[in-house]
């Protein structure tokens, strides 16, 4: 025993040592091996932005430090690399070859030379998303990387799901600039391993993942709280008395499935911890208010209603009760939606629906119109099948073509985190493939090798 004791007391001083020669090794022969794509995945695992120093002309420490500190604000997992268009950067591959070295889930937006091009996991934004947005800044700001860049960025903030990735920990080291990054990562990994350090370093990911989900599940609260006050108001307003004259066996069974679905909702975002949390309190929304419409139509005396979703203009309408095809505002194709009788109506003479509207930093706007954060809420009401397809083509659809938008964990949970190298560059939107070379992005003859 005491022999394995005085082992263990030698595994901090075992990885200085380690540390140390690694050090002098990779100062060696090591560092000249290194490739300017190794040096540059490097420091984006380190920190949202890397420049390349041979493309400082492109974007200056002063505009790299202001676009490092908006995407590090956001919480988004967006990555930007300004490179030289020199053959150490095949424009084939690059999205490809970067995306495979950082091995983080995210949006990678890169500029080589005076092109521009970015990709992203389907994730944390959709492809479509991603090849519209990186065709219109070509479009916008052709020949112009630095601007491609930050006008990329400055939309792609808001459409993005999931969270920055925990290697950029608090900050402090957002812009990478080239030199001896992955050398000093290594020697401080093994340092930390040797310490204890790992430990540490598990426990602060774990508290500022926390606080990213305390902080989203913030943004949702109002928006969750208004339904739920609205659900308690139906219940008072329709005045049903289980023990009066005409109560019947049936009527009260709705009405307690109502009661139970609003205790239940009220108790889930109680209980809340994570913006996942919120689909608990929105299918228990749904399930009430259609026992409700039950309810009613059994004092009404009329027929009882289909079960069917809710309203998608605004859920708290309560169940659907027929189809109609609508075009989302600014274009979009045409789908087909499930709508209240007043909005049903409203429509049919050529109105405007009662769509719900939610706070966003653009002001109030339709909740589809809000971006991922309210995707558990939406997910609640209308289950995993439907949203897709009548979602595409919008900020909050874009979050759901992920293959994990569904699962155990929502959209906005999924980007940022270490995947390596598993991913299908088929999924990787931007580009043809994930790739630059053939004329990639948008069709339009832009990204790296067109024009």
């Amino acid at each position: 025993m005491g022999t394995v004791r005085r082992i263990l007391r030698l595994v901090p001083v075992l990885a200085v040592i380690c540390g140390v020669l690694c050090l002098v090794v990779a100062t060696g022969s090591g560092a000249r091996a290194a490739s300017g794509l190794d040096t540059a995945a490097a420091a984006l695992r380190e920190g949202p932005v890397y420049v390349d120093p041979r493309a400082r002309d492109v974007l200056s420490q002063a505009e790299a430090d202001t676009l490092a500190g908006r995407i590090e604000k956001a919480d988004r997992p967006v990555f930007v690399a300004v490179l030289p268009d020199t053959a150490e950067f095949p424009a084939a591959t690059l999205l490809q070859d970067l995306r495979t070295k950082v091995g983080i889930t995210g949006v990678y937006a890169v500029a080589l030379g005076d092109r521009f091009d970015a990709g992203a996991d389907p994730a944390v934004m959709s492809r479509d998303s991603v090849e519209n947005l990186a065709g219109a800044v070509r479009r916008s700001d052709p020949g112009d990387p630095a601007a491609m860049v930050t006008g990329f960025v400055d939309q792609a903030l808001p459409q993005t799901g999931g969270h920055a990735p925990a290697s950029w920990g608090d900050g402090s080291v957002g812009v990478g600039t080239g030199g001896g990054t992955g050398v000093l990562v290594a020697l401080g990994l093994l340092v930390l391993v040797g310490g204890g350090g790992a430990v540490l370093v598990s426990r602060r990911a774990k508290r500022r993942r926390e606080e990213q989900d305390r902080a989203r599940l913030d943004e949702l609260r109002p928006v969750v709280d208004e339904d739920i006050t609205a659900f308690g108001e139906e219940l008072s307003r329709i005045g049903f008395d289980p023990g009066g004259a005409t109560a019947d066996d049936a009527m009260r069974e709705d009405y307690t499935r109502a009661l139970d679905a609003y205790d239940t909702a009220k108790t889930a975002m109680d209980r809340a911890h994570a913006p996942g949390d919120v689909r608990q309190v929105s299918q228990a929304l749904e399930e009430g208010r259609f026992a409700l419409a039950t309810l009613e139509a059994r004092i009404e005396g009329g027929p009882l209603p289909e079960r069917r979703p809710p309203c998608f203009f605004d859920p708290r309408h309560g169940p659907s009760v027929q189809d109609v095809p609508w075009t989302p505002d600014g274009g979009g194709a045409e789908r087909t939606v499930p709508v209240c009788a007043a909005d049903a109506a409203r429509l049919e003479d050529g109105l405007e629906p009662m769509a719900r509207q939610v706070d966003t930093p653009r002001g109030p706007r339709p909740y589809w119109e809000a971006g991922p954060a309210y995707a558990p809420w939406a997910q609640g009401y209308f289950g995993g099948g439907m949203l897709p397809g009548i979602l595409v083509g919008t900020l909050l659809g874009g979050s759901l073509g992920g293959p994990y938008a569904y699962g155990g964990a929502p959209p906005d949970d999924q980007g940022g985190d270490y995947s390596g190298a598993d991913f299908d560059p088929g999924d990787f939107g931007g580009g043809l493939g994930g790739g630059f070379g053939d004329g990639g992005g948008f069709g339009d003859g832009g990204g790296f090798g067109g024009n």
